[in-house]
């Protein structure tokens, strides 16, 4: 089994003669949050009540030298980077963790009550209108609280988790017609188009792409033997065929686009992560979940060392022995087993930790059982299905490198990104 790390490729040698560190404790106040940061919005429904042990250290090893980059530059990804070419910077990417929301929650805190702020204040200095008069004192302090993640990353982060439109919930016709009209009066101009419908930007945007874009010709429902098979031609092109990994270096707007936006964007990467990608990697036969698949899986999630199960980068999991399962798959095995505990909900992801290590402590007997050859697919509504069983990627599939892509997010060919559950 693999020493994988969390949520990057490990530390290189020590640029610029730089010395590493372990992250320190969090010494922070951790109970009075204020009304301002009780108003943030919890995390969606998938989510449950999460306990946190705060006093426990990260797993990573920390650069000072790149920890006060990253805290104090504002950088764009095209010079981060350059920086992780150049200078071996090492930083994080994808969906905030428990651990990291409740450190960001701790220093905005901190940072308010050090210079006798209000609530109003805070806000005041979030939502500052004016780019070049951004707090950047503010941005630094609250930044270094998490130190491999990017200011840039944090300033649009905090601005999401405290936007007074965020989560307005289910999107009504009305408000699908109103972001059509301003999409075609203004174009893809999020922040105008924005203030016209009453969300949040983000939500516009990925509410337009996702479902609002080509509905004219967009299907829903089973997928069909020869979709399945248009989508395996297009993907493995686009990855295999330039040396690239076909889990996590794929462009759905531009798969979308070579469908002629039959599929959405979404459509094709759920069915491609979850359905056909395992099975193009298990040479036209569907795999199974086993329960010698269950105690690798138990036993690399304990390998992690993590606070909190939500700052695990799924995609760095498999290696060249295990790699059948997606990111997304693996994420949904572990909640099943976690949730199989009684009282998980109160328990800190140590507790759980320890139970499932007991329950998975001896490897399982390996079954005899034959793995059926998939054949049908015809009324498979994204679940597993057919693909080319010609096609035999055992040779050129690459596993993941930590970091490779933005964990949780997905990747259009513009560089957006949007955040999404796994």
């Amino acid at each position: 089994m693999n020493n994988l790390a969390a949520f990057v490729p490990p530390p290189p040698q020590a640029p610029l003669g730089a010395e590493t560190s372990s992250q320190p404790p969090i010494n922070m106040p951790s109970t009075s949050t204020g009304p301002v940061l009780s108003s943030v919005q919890k995390s969606t429904k998938s989510s449950h009540k999460r306990v946190l042990d705060m006093s426990l250290p990260g797993p990573e090893q920390i650069n000072t030298e790149h920890a006060h980059i990253l805290a104090n530059k504002w950088m764009n990804a095209s010079k981060l980077a350059e920086l992780v070419k150049t200078q071996g910077l090492v930083y994080k990417k994808g969906k905030f963790s428990a651990i990291e929301e409740q450190q960001l929650k701790n220093a905005i805190e901190a940072f308010k009550v050090s210079r006798g702020l209000t609530d109003d204040h805070i806000l005041e200095i979030i939502f500052q209108k004016n780019e070049k008069g951004k707090d950047n004192t503010f941005w630094s302090e609250i930044t270094a609280s998490i130190p491999q993640r990017p200011i840039i990353a944090v300033y649009h982060h905090v601005r999401r988790a405290f936007h007074p439109k965020k989560q307005q919930g289910k999107w009504m016709p009305e408000e699908d017609n109103m972001l059509k009209q301003a999409v075609a009066d203004l174009g893809q101009q999020w922040e105008k188009v924005s203030e016209i419908v009453g969300r949040m930007s983000s939500d516009c945007r990925d509410r337009y792409r996702n479902h609002i874009a080509n509905r004219d010709v967009r299907v829903t429902g089973p997928w069909s033997r020869e979709e399945e098979e248009e989508l395996t031609r297009i993907v493995t092109e686009m990855t295999v065929s330039q040396g690239k990994d076909f889990d996590n270096d794929v462009f759905w707007g531009i798969v979308s686009d070579k469908m002629n936006n039959r599929r959405g964007r979404q459509q094709c990467r759920i069915k491609w992560t979850d359905s056909l990608s395992k099975t193009v990697k298990n040479e036209g036969q569907k795999p199974r979940w086993s329960p010698q698949d269950a105690y690798i899986l138990v036993h690399k999630v304990d390998s992690l060392k993590v606070r909190d199960d939500t700052e695990i980068d799924w995609k760095t999991l498999p290696d060249s022995d295990w790699n059948l399962w997606s990111a997304h798959s693996l994420q949904r095995r572990w909640l099943t087993m976690k949730r199989s505990i009684k009282g998980y909900e109160d328990m800190t992801h140590q507790e759980i930790m320890d139970i499932l290590r007991v329950k998975k402590a001896h490897v399982p007997p390996v079954s005899s059982t034959r793995r059926r050859k998939v054949t049908s697919a015809a009324s498979v509504d994204d679940q597993d299905g057919l693909i080319d069983p010609g096609l035999n990627a055992g040779s050129t599939f690459q596993t993941p490198e930590a970091g490779s892509s933005e964990g949780g997010q997905d990747k259009d060919a513009d560089g957006s990104l949007e955040e999404c559950e796994i």
